[in-house]
């Protein structure tokens, strides 16, 4: 997911929707009302359970869920992502909305994470037990869903992309992107309300939620809204990251090495592919630096 491209902004932006969950596909359903709002307690309650269930503190901030029906801005996936990516209806023909979700960490992990030029130990346990809690708050969300009589598609968290094009055949981020979730960064991540520091996770169901948005600002990164920054550059170990620009061999090649060569990772799976540092301790790493420049000037 780390190694999708980085596209413009949507083609264009919605209003919000009513968020209620529509029948219309299937009048014979009967429910009680259950709209947008209780899409996200039930996701804020599930990452708020999941440290009990650890046993642990935990890694995690409230979850940001955002959504938008299934339409014309899909269209453009090809163009701004992998050119063979998905269609939220190659999940599922009947899709109406996709939703979107974004787990971000918490500050004190993020803190940790920008000493020197490896990841820490605990940046990458948060990454493999963060990518288990979204698959299991994915199938979490199908499950409410299907209670009121409509079915979902899902997607792995992670590592679901062609190795020999580093793009991903369904990018979360991209579709954080297109649903209004946030906003593309210099450093190829997504900028939520709540930041860039996280892991996301996304699914189409048929239920018709319509159009929930959360990023404010046409830009959430600094530098692109043509303001001084550029901080995520300076801050990549191998160079990867140029104002217009993202070798993204250079960083998958950094991630690989990072699980290889670091005793204290040993354990985790092979798949804990990390490194975090062009995310930490930026100001785009906690919430929408252009959003606080905005209401500072208003």
């Amino acid at each position: 997911e780390s190694m999708t491209a980085n596209p413009s902004r949507p083609p264009f932006f919605e209003k919000e929707g009513t968020g209620k969950i529509s029948n219309e596909m299937n009048p014979e359903r009967s429910m009680r009302p259950f709209d947008v709002e209780d899409l996200r307690r039930v996701a804020e309650a599930f990452v708020a359970d999941e440290p009990a269930r650890l046993g642990a503190e935990g890694w995690w901030r409230p979850p940001l869920l955002a959504t938008a029906p299934v339409d014309e801005r899909f269209e453009a996936l090809p163009q701004i992502a992998a050119d063979d990516h998905l269609h939220p209806r190659d999940l599922l023909p009947t899709a109406r909305s996709v939703i979107v979700f974004y787990v971000p960490f918490r500050k004190d992990l993020v803190r940790q994470n920008r000493k020197g030029a490896l990841p820490c130990r605990d940046w990458g346990l948060a990454y493999v037990q963060t990518n288990d809690l979204i698959d299991r708050l994915s199938r979490h969300l199908q499950d409410r869903l299907a209670e009121h009589g409509f079915r979902c598609g899902l997607t792995p968290a992670t590592h679901n992309f062609d190795e020999a094009r580093l793009m991903a055949r369904w990018s979360h981020k991209h579709l954080g992107h297109l649903v209004g979730l946030g906003r593309f960064g210099t450093h190829c991540l997504l900028i939520t309300p709540a930041g860039c520091t996280g892991r996301l996770g996304s699914l189409v169901t048929e239920a018709e939620l319509g159009a929930h948005p959360l990023i404010e600002t046409r830009e959430a990164c600094l530098l692109k809204a043509g303001k001084a920054c550029g901080l995520c550059i300076e801050a990549c170990p191998v160079d990867a990251l140029k104002t217009n620009h993202f070798e993204r061999r250079r960083c998958w090649e950094r991630l690989k090495d990072n699980r290889a060569g670091l005793d204290y990772f040993a354990d985790l799976p092979e798949s804990t592919h990390v490194c975090g540092k062009c995310a930490a301790m930026m100001p785009c790493s906690f919430g929408n630096p252009v959003a606080r420049l905005e209401a500072a000037a208003r």
